[in-house]
């Protein structure tokens, strides 16, 4: 099938170059006659210019930010490759390109993260990618994010990762210890001027570089430097001290409680708080709000997570060496990889580019990068973010001592990487607790799993006490693959509310991704 598929790209590109490269006909020569005879001028019959239609069409799935750069390349690529581009902006891409590429009906190009593009390859989706002479103008860790097994898949276009902001109204000189960080806030709150020392956005991901200052991290590494899930150090002592550390900073006024995201940007924006740990997406919001920000690397060596954006070519697309030669020719350049920084701040993977990044901030995110962790593109990954993230709420509303919620979380995340949760629809979501202790927002729940009946949807039915609850559909038993309001993948949890005690029953269609709520 490749063999097919290669030859026929190279009859398209052979034809145009034919027919580029192909000769004029001479017109032959004609006497003039010795008889001259004037007739009356008549109106000519002009023709209109025959306008060559492409030989064929890329698609590319690409998100809002990315997408309009892209469609700025079309022109060009059309003029010299008569072939039309199409970008088309999808929310979701990994999920429904897994879905659209086997049936026929998926793009030749998608743009997603390097974690994302392990099922990707797994699935036999993606081709692989030839950079050519431009290999070595990558970034080497961006290279191997997208490298499998030896082979490369995807080419990388920019990376990102958490840096350690902070308010220079309010702090002269970045600290470089934690301690400093609770000293300074101690002093700032002591004065009136902001409400909290430092906010949080998020449980897991968002609080990395401060787990890893404390020696805490997610996977272990085996001798080939990959990453080893049998080795889950999520209950390890780096990981409680850390708990430890915050729950104190709470205590104390220093911490807020508060981990929700959109709540953590407003506290930092609007200078509420001195220190906030985000990536190079929050830069547009914070230079559009005037709020006076530096950004430093992280107290006591903490490294967050580092992931790596990229393009993926199609393994069933018809126009693989073309896909290929868009990547390559119009992608790869200074000036394309500039305008993706100019769209969307994120550091270039491109060295060429990164050299010219004139982005003061960027530089500094890319400083607070340096030895950072690549997060980890194996399948085990999607059956940690619950359990782990989990640990930490229960630790900040004193469910759980940092210990005990650690040593759970990571006798959890053990249990569902051991177990076959292949298959598995979940419900996960604030109400699993209610009918299993030891279920919440755990998408390998066994208790709440639903069941597929004779008309093809996924069904079960739990009895729920009365309350408000959130819930989303969580595929496989991990996170990987998930679904929220109106059927987008990763999107808005659901919300639902049982006004008395009784049976909620929760009906999935797999086809459409919906989730359906029926209340008592």
């Amino acid at each position: 099938m490749k063999k097919k598929l290669l030859v026929l790209t190279l009859l398209i590109v052979f034809s145009l170059v034919f027919a580029a490269c192909k000769p004029a006909t001479e017109a032959p020569v004609v006497e003039e006659p010795t008889d001259v005879v004037t007739e009356e001028p008549t109106d000519e019959v002009t023709e209109e210019p025959v306008v060559e239609e492409p030989v064929a069409t890329l698609r590319i799935w690409a998100d809002e930010q990315r997408a309009p750069v892209l469609n700025e390349l079309a022109a060009d690529f059309l003029a010299e490759y008569n072939v039309e581009l199409v970008v088309e902006n999808i929310s979701g891409i990994r999920d429904q390109f897994l879905v659209a590429a086997p049936a026929g009906e998926g793009p030749d190009i998608i743009i997603v993260a390097h974690d994302q593009a392990a099922a990707i390859v797994a699935s036999g989706l993606a081709a692989p990618v030839d950079l050519g002479a431009k290999v070595d103008q990558f970034a080497p860790e961006a290279l191997k994010a997208f490298t499998y097994e030896g082979q490369l898949y995807g080419m990388p276009y920019a990376t990102e990762n958490l840096g350690f902001f902070y308010n220079t109204d309010l702090v002269e000189t970045p600290p470089t210890t934690w301690q400093e960080v609770y000293d300074i806030s101690r002093q700032l709150i002591d004065e009136g001027l902001v409400e909290y020392g430092i906010v949080l956005a998020g449980t897991s991901y968002d609080a990395y570089p401060w787990m890893t200052s404390q020696g805490g991290y997610i996977f272990g590494l085996d001798e080939n430097g990959d990453y080893n899930p049998q080795d889950v150090g999520v209950g390890g002592e780096g990981m409680i001290a850390f708990g430890e550390m915050a729950k104190q900073w709470v205590d104390d006024g220093i911490l807020s409680d508060n981990t929700d995201n959109t709540t953590a940007k407003s506290l930092f924006l609007n200078g509420q708080v001195a220190f906030f740990m985000n990536g190079p997406w929050e830069l547009t919001n914070l230079r559009a709000a005037g709020t006076p920000f530096s950004i430093a690397k992280f107290p006591d060596g903490g490294v967050p997570f580092l992931g790596v954006q990229g393009f993926m070519i199609n393994a069933f697309s018809e126009n693989i060496l073309l896909a290929e030669a868009f990547l390559t020719e119009y992608v790869a350049t200074e000036e394309s990889m500039l305008k993706f920084v100019e769209n969307d701040p994120r550091v270039p993977a491109f060295l060429p580019a990164l050299e010219q990044m004139t982005d003061p901030d960027l530089a500094l995110i890319a400083e607070a990068g340096e030895g950072a962790q690549p997060m980890p593109a194996i399948p085990e990954m999607g059956k940690v973010w619950g359990d782990w993230g989990n640990a930490l709420t229960f630790i900040l509303n004193g469910e759980k001592t940092p210990e005990e919620a650690y040593t759970f979380a990571a006798e959890a995340i053990v249990t569902a990487i051991a177990s076959d949760t292949t298959g598995m629809v979940n419900v996960p979501g604030s109400w699993q607790v209610q009918v299993d202790p030891e279920c919440e927002w755990n998408p390998a729940c066994a208790t709440t799993a639903l069941t597929m009946g004779d008309d093809g949807l996924y069904t079960g039915t739990f009895t729920i006490p009365a309350g408000d609850y959130e819930v989303k559909v969580a595929l496989d038993g991990g996170w990987d693959t998930n679904y929220g309001v109106d059927g987008v993948a990763g999107g808005d949890n659901y919300m639902f509310t049982v006004a008395a005690d009784g049976d909620v029953t929760f009906i999935y269609d797999p086809d459409t991704h919906l989730l359906e709520i029926v209340l008592p």
